[in-house]
């Protein structure tokens, strides 16, 4: 772990600067410790840089990173921003191109069952960059751009810069287009069902200041701030832990609806409810029925601002199907006791109440029926548009409900112009289903496509041998494809399973620029505070090299290296703050003495209330659903006639699940939670992971009472296994989670004892080897990774040792 320095008031600066108004700059005595010239790393001294995990100084001596401590824009400042330093020094780092030998050899010829087990070959960068030119060139002539697929999670750094998401589309896009994907591992079927049920994006929440305020109760179903506000696709100010401290020292009442009595129900003291995992939308369909049975529904709201309750109505009593969705009914199905439930429906219509929704559920099978039926809720309640009240999909993550600052738009570095005629993107945990199945036909979202022949893929800042599901059948489907290139900067699995190899700079040795927050409260500076290790480079510098090898160098860069564009766009961004009539310093100015701007919040960026100005008008400011108005049936995804997505939030047995299918054979539900201390994959090998680890594996949390059945104890080593594969894990056992569910994080390093076979034992505790690669639904297609069940037992073996996190020589 690295040095920490010590911290001064954060927060009162924090505070101090804010109250200065627009555009304002934190004192240089603050922020100026030791800089370079502009674009250089430092020798000594101390360099702002930003991360996904906060902003920090980072301190230099002898050119080498040594230690961190936050900055004073934090003001929750997390344990994962102390271990970069170290992290950035793994001994995994990826030092040089490498290409895998049978592939050097024989190109597309090549065994592609020796991925994940074969021999990797230093080249050198003008070798690398002249192969990957010649197979870009060859997949466009010989099976066109519709065979190439353009992979990045976006998730290697929040700056605005070396998107390396950016930087690849760029690329593709100039050299004629390539296949792409829709939606997020994260977001899957949330992002596709409620535009149908609210008529736009469910990102634009209330803000915590009117939330804190005015709510009389905040239901929490299964939602956890406390451990996704640790984390942000920007760079965070961890505002939302703050909120949370807030929303505490208020000594309002909260509910958590979770297998898991979580983090957020230990720091808030909430009530706790623990239904079977998967069952979520049975549980709040017998509130429902409660609500409705004893008149507790609001009927002027859903009569002024919905349609379609009519028919939801037939569908609880059971007027629609002769089966009435009574909290008895929903109690068989959820494990939750039947009073409970209609205890919880009067409390939440008794009170003020602000039902917030993680997006566990909706990574479920049917996950598209969760928010639906949370946001039903929600109206059945009458409280959407009231301040403190409503249905909420955001406040979990990243710290949203931070009120928006009044901020200027940085570009960024842009992708291009996507050529037409090319294959529809594909939804992105279907991705490997079709590489593993071209011309094979699929429904998405009301239209059936054919999958695409996928030749080549060129995936950067991602790891998708952690974040994909069912892994054996992963490997399988992954052999598919003629060429796969990788950017890297570790061996994760996803490079261990490539043919080329890249080896790609951290976001500490290069210059760029971030965000700050979600929801937009400033910029911060990310300096470079070392030079690139071993021979890794940019992102930037890659794909600027092979584009002169393809002939469009000049259209990639412009003509700007990399200080040229953090100038144009950050000029581009004081265009924007002249429109909207705030004063920025200039470039100069920003980069050499600054480092940091934050911008004022208004009163009424602090009171915003989702839906506020629709409840107040419907018809001046409807929303954009074919009606107007909200829609709790909807006619349109009745139309596509799906078996597995009908016109209403409806309850469907999942292909598995406590006391329904599987469970006789698999009696224990796997939570797949994200993890504390990482942000998915990221920062797995870093020093941090031994705070948490349990004999070097991915530890998982049982039940006492499911621990002494299987004679498992506190540390003891496990196998966790059903159909699709096994795992090692630690044993925690701890009565924070409910009988016949483990969590087991999702995140672990793929590490099989036998590298490159389906059906090898991960050593280190994958949970996606457990999981099933299969669509929410037909309407939406996301992932399923909270559907699983498994057994688990006491390892009996010698334990093998762990070997992801060395390197590949």
């Amino acid at each position: 772990m690295s040095q920490h320095f010590t911290l001064t008031s954060r927060r009162s600066v924090l505070k101090g600067i804010t109250a200065l108004g627009a555009g304002t700059l934190l004192a240089p005595s603050l922020l100026r410790p030791a800089l370079a010239a502009a674009g250089d790393a430092v020798m000594d001294g101390e360099i702002v840089n930003g991360s996904h995990f906060g902003i920090g100084y980072f301190k230099v001596e002898g050119g080498r990173i040594v230690g961190v401590r936050p900055h004073e824009a934090d003001l929750h400042p997390v344990e994962m921003l102390d271990t970069l330093p170290d992290w950035v020094y793994s001994p995994d780092r990826i030092k040089y191109p490498m290409v895998r030998k049978s592939f050097l050899e024989k190109g597309v010829d090549s065994d592609r069952t020796e991925r994940g087990k074969g021999e990797f070959v230093r080249v050198s960068w003008d070798e690398a960059l002249d192969l990957i030119a010649s197979e870009l060139k060859r997949v466009k002539q010989t099976h066109g751009n519709g065979s190439i697929y353009g992979g990045s999670y976006g998730w290697q750094t929040p700056g605005l810069l070396h998107n390396c998401q950016n930087n690849m589309y760029r690329l593709l896009n100039l050299h004629g287009g390539y296949v792409d994907d829709v939606n997020t591992y994260s977001t899957g079927a949330i992002r596709v069902i409620l535009p149908y049920v609210i008529g736009g994006s469910f990102y634009d929440g209330s803000a915590w200041p009117g939330i804190i305020e005015n709510t009389e109760l905040i239901v929490f179903w299964g939602s956890n701030p406390a451990i996704c506000d640790r984390i942000g696709f920007n760079v965070p100010n961890h505002a939302g832990l703050q909120y949370l401290d807030e929303f505490k020292a208020s000594g309002k009442p909260s509910i958590v609806v979770d297998p898991i009595r979580n983090q957020t129900a230990e720091l808030l003291g909430s009530d706790w409810i623990a239904p079977r995992q998967g069952t979520d939308v049975a549980m709040m369909i017998g509130v429902a029925h409660t609500l409705l049975d004893e008149g507790l529904h609001d009927e002027a709201f859903l009569a002024d601002y919905c349609v379609g309750f009519d028919e939801f109505a037939a569908y609880l009593t059971g007027e629609a199907d002769g089966t009435p969705k009574t909290a008895d009914w929903a109690a068989e199905i959820c494990g939750v006791d039947a009073e409970r439930i209609r205890e919880l429906a009067r409390e939440m219509a008794s009170k003020r109440t602000l039902i917030t929704m993680g997006w566990s559920i909706q990574r479920q099978h049917h996950g598209e029926q969760g928010p639906w039926m949370a946001f039903t809720l929600g109206c059945m309640l009458g409280h959407i548009g009231l301040p403190g009240g409503g249905a909420d999909f955001t406040l979990h993550y990243s710290n949203y409900g931070t009120p928006k600052g009044t901020a200027p738009v940085f570009p960024g570095f842009s992708a291009g112009v996507a050529p037409e005629g090319l294959p529809a993107a594909i939804p992105c945990s279907r991705v490997p289903w079709v590489m593993g199945n071209p011309g094979a036909e699929y429904d998405y979202n009301g239209t059936r496509y054919t999958a695409p022949d996928l030749r080549l893929v060129y995936w950067v800042g991602g790891n998708p041998m952690h974040h994909h599901q069912e892994r054996n059948q992963h490997i399988k489907f992954w052999q598919n494809p003629e060429t796969i290139i990788v950017h890297e900067l570790f061996w994760t699995p996803t490079a261990r399973f490539a043919d080329i190899v890249l080896p790609i700079a951290t976001n500490f040795e290069k210059n760029d620029m971030s965000v700050i927050s979600e929801q937009n409260v400033g910029l911060a500076a990310m300096k470079k505070a070392i030079d690139p290790l071993f021979e890794s480079r940019s992102d930037y510098a890659v794909f600027s090299e092979i584009a002169r090898r393809l002939g469009f160098e000049q259209e990639y860069t412009e003509g700007r290296d990399e200080m040229a564009w953090l100038r144009h766009i950050y000029e581009e961004g004081l265009k924007d703050a002249e429109a909207k009539g705030l004063e920025l310093p200039d470039f100069d100015t920003f980069w050499n003495e600054e480092s940091v701007l934050t911008y004022s919040v208004t009163e009424e960026a602090k009171n915003y209330v989702q839906y506020a100005a629709f409840r107040e008008d419907p018809l001046l400011n409807p929303v954009a659903t074919p009606s107007g108005l909200f829609e709790i049936n909807s006619r349109q995804i009745g139309g596509y006639n799906y078996e597995d997505c009908p016109s209403h939030p409806t309850w469907m047995e999942p292909f598995e699940r406590l006391g329904g299918a599987m469970s006789d054979k698999y009696p224990l539900h796997v939570n797949t939670q994200h993890p504390m201390y990482r942000l998915h994959s990221q920062l797995d090998n870093a020093e941090l992971r031994h705070v948490y680890e349990v004999k070097g594996r991915e530890p998982v949390l049982i039940n006492p009472e499911d621990a002494a059945e299987r004679g498992i104890s506190d540390g003891d080593l496990v196998r966790i296994y059903n159909d699709r594969g096994q795992v090692l894990a630690g044993a925690v056992v701890s009565d924070t989670i409910s009988r016949s569910h483990i969590k087991l994080s999702e995140g672990g390093w793929y590490d099989p004892q036998e590298p490159g076979v389906p059906g090898a034992l991960c050593k280190h505790g994958d949970v996606n080897v457990l999981t099933r690669d299969v669509g929410t639904s037909s309407l939406a297609q996301g992932n399923c990774g909270h559907t699983a069940l498994a057994e688990i037992e006491k390892y009996q073996g010698e334990a093998p040792d762990i070997t992801i996190f060395q390197a590949i020589a």
